[in-house]
């Protein structure tokens, strides 16, 4: 049993301050106010929030979810670092036999858990499936419509093959609504357990209506790479927005979104409809004017990432440091809590996790009082420390 006393602990609906947090186990068995004492550790001065849940990242510090072999694994062991418990390994668009190679990993790496890492949760697709006019920093030859036939080049039905052969290490597919065929993939994906992302997309309000209706529940960085919003053109933004339906991702770097859209959208959708990520690439972790590599293509660490044309390629965000932009934004310690951990693991069904109550999962971190990564739990056991 572990006993972690005389911090502020960060629940749901408030903050115990001071708190003691019992651990039996895998489990948090007791939440309770006041300082224990006794044989519990002295917490004073630090902060406990569940773990963070990243469900968009693409790689930290060198390591590219596509770089084949062990690269998964690797991510895996340097995430709790940043106090990641759980992630989703997020792909770009890419061929499917890299994408086949990423997916074998990823099993791998869930079927191989190792105690020392943060979980693995079937990947994020960046799918195929988007628009090329907002494409990002997505390779232009790996696009595809569901049905499109390209000679001498693989087809976007041999996408969806690859997609069906990994079917449990899929979760999230990012799709644009306004792709020929994709309203009719959207509810077939969403029957065979994926999750649907609506995002890279020049998708109209009404389109993107048609999308959530079709089954989409899920918004691919919000703001970025989609239509935006006018009071006569609500565009796809504006559709996630007003859809109690649907979760967004938010990359909170303070490069990606202004710190005011930030706020509007949380006053939008409250923090139990935003999901803090990173879409950290490579470049996570790294010093600035470091190289790496995202898909293979090579990017540079700046604020954020960018491709040699000065393309903005996912960031250089870390969890915890998502953490702390929120909290500087003015949001509570509850509510940022909700965003980076409560948030992403009801929305992609993680059971009993997410938040610091009896009976869940204990996997959570332990942050100093300028929001730094001291300690690092998952299931109950310390894979981290500072």
């Amino acid at each position: 049993m572990i006993r972690l006393a005389g911090a502020a602990i960060v629940q749901p609906h408030g903050i115990l301050d001071p708190g003691t947090l019992t651990v039996e186990g895998d489990r948090i068995v007791a939440v309770t106010a006041g300082d224990a004492g006794g044989d519990a550790r002295d917490l004073r001065r630090r902060i406990i929030v569940p773990g963070f849940v990243d469900v968009h990242v693409h790689g930290v510090r060198g390591v590219d979810s596509l770089d084949g072999g062990d690269a998964i694994a690797r991510i895996a062991r340097i995430l709790p670092e940043f106090g990641v418990t759980a992630f989703c390994p997020t792909s770009i668009a890419c061929s499917p036999k890299d994408l086949g190679v990423m997916l074998a990993a990823v099993r791998a790496a869930r079927q191989q858990v190792n105690e020392q890492s943060a979980r693995v949760l079937p990947a994020h697709l960046e799918s195929n499936f988007i628009s090329p006019a907002f494409k990002g920093a997505q390779p232009e030859n790996c696009i595809r419509a569901p049905g499109q036939q390209v000679e001498g080049e693989f087809s976007g039905p041999d996408v969806l093959a690859e997609i069906a052969r990994w079917q449990k290490d899929v979760g999230i597919l990012t799709v644009a609504p306004e792709i020929d065929g994709v309203l009719d993939l959207i509810p077939l994906l969403v029957d065979r357990g994926h999750r649907v992302s609506l995002g890279h997309s020049g998708a109209t309000y009404e389109q993107a209506v048609d999308g959530i209706a079709a089954g989409a529940r899920h918004a691919t960085h919000l703001f970025n790479r989609m239509t935006g919003i006018t009071h006569r053109a609500p565009g796809l933004s504006g559709a996630i927005l007003e859809s109690d339906q649907v979760s967004a991702e938010i990359i909170c770097d303070g490069v990606h979104v202004h710190p005011a859209a930030v706020r509007f959208a949380v006053a939008a959708k409250h923090p139990r409809r935003i999901m803090a990520i990173t879409d950290g690439t490579a470049g996570s972790g790294l010093e600035r004017g470091s190289r790496a590599t995202l898909g293979g293509r090579p990017i540079t660490v700046g604020d954020a990432a960018y491709l040699a044309d000065g393309t903005l390629a996912g960031s250089a965000l870390t969890m915890d440091r998502a953490f702390s932009s929120l909290v500087r934004l003015g949001f509570s310690l509850v509510d940022v809590a909700l965003m980076c951990a409560t948030t992403p693991s009801q929305a992609i069904g993680l059971i009993d996790s997410g938040a610091l109550i009896a009976g869940a999962t204990a996997d959570f971190v332990v942050l100093d009082e300028e929001f730094g990564v001291v300690e690092t739990y998952i299931g109950g056991t310390r894979i981290f420390a500072a």
